[in-house]
């Protein structure tokens, strides 16, 4: 018996197909739905405040960082792969096409440490989305509203993808979740930017997962390539969103695939974690964290407790023999472990992962700025002795109340043989223990004091948190061209 095969068109076998369930939207899918919807008009005042509060921070962290000799290293490569294009490189007068660009102040802003974060997440997320969605759209020549409805997407695309990863799990296994996160978040500010619907922003995060990237073997002798992950992320973002502008298609799998994102990249991936919430929880960039402090935040929390020990006690350096630091179990491949190696940082990239330099700096000259975070700092007799003297442990307790919380322990053992304890749950920064304006606008004056004068930083800071929807971004990105690179803050080396 021959089978019949009804002809184009014809209404044969419909019941059958309409029986069958359309495949399920994947993560990709439901993301880019609910991104293409966003509106900077409906977003809560508060949102739109934060939003604001942390373009100028990422701005303030871009020009400290030009003083680098990371930064310098860019801007030179720059030089010799890209034609002078309309997106704004940060310090320097020409301009470049909008994914070098990012590429170049993603890196600079991260090269000081002191970029925005988050808990639940572990990562980094406006060094890869505000490169992204500030070249995009000076290049397209956007207005302040789609530019920062923009941000807000790409922080809700990094934060859920970086949590649904694990970054527990993707430290373990080398990875750099700021990086390797980072770059959808990039595709998605630049897409929106570039007006995709839908299909092409799900294809622009399909081909995200093909550039993302990001290793952690700079712990091993203090390299540059962190300061690189965000940059790249930024790049990578932005090649993606232009290419599903041009058709061409990523896969929507990208990340709950059998071969996808959550597979490849961690061992104990939390896949509910992409969409928990999505729509009916205020947006992510709610949760972000300013830093401070001039290293890992995982070490926040120390330098808020010795600082507030040295602070109500009067103690010095002179006066402790040992430090007792507890630590978060999965800080401790970046901050405590191998204490050997932690106790005797080579590099400032070093430093900046070790908290027996953290406690140490904090205790011997009250901050932990840029200026304490310094090659000179390295080899400071009382720094150095702090040091040796400083244990670290991890405590159940502790993780435990993590990332609800980010708690550390100090204690201080004092000459005298008296004990100095405190606990902090929430480092300075954090959501529940905020910045206010004026000392957010007072940090980013006191990033941009080397190159620009209190004035005309504080009028530049004041200019940025009152962006509204009628203002351009062009207008800041090229005022932010001539700010001059300079020697500023103390450029490090390898040491």
């Amino acid at each position: 018996m021959t089978e019949r095969v009804p002809a184009a068109g014809s209404l044969a076998g419909a019941p059958d197909r309409a029986r069958r369930a359309a495949p399920p939207r994947t993560g990709a899918e439901h993301l880019s739905e609910y991104c293409a919807r966003l509106s900077w008009d409906a977003l809560d005042a508060s949102v739109r405040t934060r939003t604001k509060e942390l373009l100028l921070d990422h701005i303030g962290v871009a020009i400290g960082g030009l003083a680098m000799e990371s930064t310098r290293a860019i801007h030179a490569f720059l030089g010799r792969v890209s034609r002078v294009g309309a997106a704004s490189v940060i310090g320097r007068r020409d301009g470049a096409a909008a994914e070098w660009a990012a590429l170049a102040n993603g890196t600079a802003a991260h090269a000081i440490e002191m970029d925005d974060c988050t808990r639940e997440s572990s990562l980094h997320p406006g060094v890869a989305v505000i490169p992204a969605a500030m070249a995009v759209a000076e290049e397209a020549q956007a207005g302040s509203a789609a530019f920062l409805e923009a941000v807000v997407a790409g922080y809700e695309v990094t934060m859920r993808v970086g949590a649904a990863l694990n970054p527990g799990s993707a430290y373990a296994r080398g990875f750099h979740p700021t990086g390797v996160a980072g770059v959808f978040g990039a595709a998605m500010a630049a897409g929106r930017i570039l007006g995709l619907d839908p299909g092409r922003l799900t294809s622009a995060l399909g081909i995200a997962g093909t550039m993302s990237s990001g290793s952690l073997e700079y712990l091993t002798d203090g390299a540059w390539t962190k300061r690189l992950t965000p940059g790249w992320a930024a790049h990578g973002g932005v090649v993606a969103a232009k290419l599903a502008a041009a058709d061409f298609v990523g896969p929507a799998t990208v990340f709950e695939g059998p071969l996808g994102f959550l597979r490849a990249y961690s061992d104990a991936a939390q896949p509910d974690r992409l969409l928990d919430g999505l729509g009916a929880v205020p947006p992510r960039i709610m949760r972000v964290a300013i830093k401070p402090y001039a290293c890992c935040r995982y070490v926040h929390g120390i330098v808020d407790g010795v600082l507030e020990l040295r602070r109500r006690h009067g103690v010095g350096p002179r006066d402790v023999t040992g430090i007792e630091l507890g630590v978060l179990s999965i800080a401790t491949s970046l901050v405590s472990d191998p204490i050997e190696r932690k106790r005797h940082p080579r590099s400032v990239v070093d430093a900046q992962f070790s908290a027996p330099y953290a406690a140490a700096v904090a205790l011997t000259r009250g901050r932990a700025g840029m200026d304490e975070f310094s090659v000179e700092n390295l080899y400071d007799p009382d720094i150095r002795r702090l040091m040796e003297a400083t244990h670290c442990h991890t405590d159940p307790a502790l993780d435990l109340a993590f990332p609800e919380a980010m708690p550390a322990t100090v204690t201080l053992i004092l000459t005298d043989g008296r004990q100095l304890e405190t606990r902090v749950d929430y480092p300075a920064g954090e959501p529940e223990s905020p910045l206010s304006r004026e000392e957010i606008l007072a940090r980013f004056i006191d990033l941009a004091s080397p190159l620009l004068a209190h004035d005309e930083a504080r009028a530049f800071g004041s200019q940025i948190l009152d962006l509204d929807g009628d203002q351009a971004t062009r207008s800041v990105m090229a005022a932010l061209r001539t700010v001059p690179v300079g020697n500023g803050h103390a450029a490090e080396d390898m040491g």
